[in-house]
């Protein structure tokens, strides 16, 4: 193993699987010359060039539309959105098009793309740059939701989601690019997939499970140790992929501890969050809790400017270890 960051484990997976496969591509605004919105594939265009290096047109719909077709054709595209925020701007190509498509044609056609999406808050970007849309995408039958926590998730989940024969919709924390951690050597990165719809336990404990998945994972782990001092043994659930979904591993945690605390970045109302609670009530694991199962969430507000306030607005390790200790003095 060796360390490098969440953004050069990205462009390791997109490199990688570029050489493996040359009907990859990468698809997005100055992402060439410039390397991206931020770094990510720096160093990419004088490896591949201007053919698989597209910059594009400041057009989310005729980027995320080139690849549905380009996909349809037998490429394996992947898309590099700005923010994730200007999702919105290609929502028919994405929901209407790539996400129906084989289901539409009886499996015989497929759209094998990946659209990589910068999301959340945390940078002073304001409310038009910084929201947390995954429970959008994952309304959506046909499209599978990503959104890895680590550098060591990050490069194997990518890989996964460029080789699978589905669009994918990639959410990559904007804080979590410079995070550093563990991912194997490159003599070893062609075997480096982690499959999607299999959630990892980051730590284990007997008392309370948290589930929850991308940057809230660091924040989660970090109060698990503030709570771990005070005796209270807190199990962290990285769910890593929301579509497909790992129900036996939020179940089973469930059940094993009695207690859940499901946080996320994204607004409550109509986050995913409220599917986490569903899976766990509608499951075995109802008979197992010892008190409701409750959610830690972002404030129903845009996402502010001021620091402070954007601060506020999302869960963090004070929130969440606060939390934890209410629900344990119960």
């Amino acid at each position: 193993m060796r360390e490098i960051t969440y953004a050069e484990a990205i462009r390791e997976a997109m490199s990688e699987e570029m050489r493996r496969d040359t009907g990859v591509l990468l698809l997005g605004e100055d992402i060439g010359t410039y390397g991206g919105a931020f770094g990510v594939s720096r160093g990419m265009i004088e490896e591949f060039g201007e053919k698989r290096i597209r910059e594009t047109p400041i057009s989310e719909a005729a980027i995320v539309g080139a690849a549905a077709g380009a996909a349809m054709t037998g490429l394996r595209p992947i898309v590099e959105l700005m923010f994730s925020d200007f999702i919105t701007l290609a929502m028919d190509q994405l929901v209407n098009q790539a996400a129906k498509n084989r289901y539409q044609f009886g499996g015989q056609g497929s759209v094998p793309m990946v659209v990589r999406a910068p999301s959340g808050s945390g940078k002073g970007a304001a409310a038009q740059h910084s929201q947390s849309i995954e429970a959008w995408c994952c309304h959506v039958p046909g499209l599978k939701v990503v959104v890895p926590s680590t550098p060591y998730d990050a490069k194997g989940l990518l890989k996964s989601s460029i080789r699978d024969n589905n669009p994918v919709v990639f959410f990559e924390q904007k804080l979590l690019y410079p995070v550093i951690g563990e991912v194997p050597e490159k003599e070893f990165s062609e075997d480096h997939l982690i499959p999607l719809g299999k959630a990892d336990i980051k730590k284990e404990g007997a008392d309370l499970s948290i589930i929850t998945y991308g940057r809230m994972v660091h924040l989660s782990l970090a109060a698990a140790e503030r709570l771990h001092s005070l005796g209270i043994k807190v199990e962290v659930v990285d769910l890593r992929t929301l579509v497909p979904l790992d129900s036996k591993t939020i179940i089973d945690s469930a059940k094993k501890t009695g207690k859940v605390l499901v946080v996320h970045e994204a607004v409550k109302t109509g986050g995913f969050g409220g599917e986490l609670v569903s899976t766990i009530v509608d499951s075995e694991a109802f008979c197992s809790l010892t008190s409701p199962v409750k959610r830690l969430c972002g404030y129903d507000v845009p996402i502010p400017y001021n620091k402070n306030l954007e601060a506020y607005a999302v869960p963090t390790e004070e929130s969440i270890y606060k939390t934890v200790l209410g629900m344990m003095q119960r």
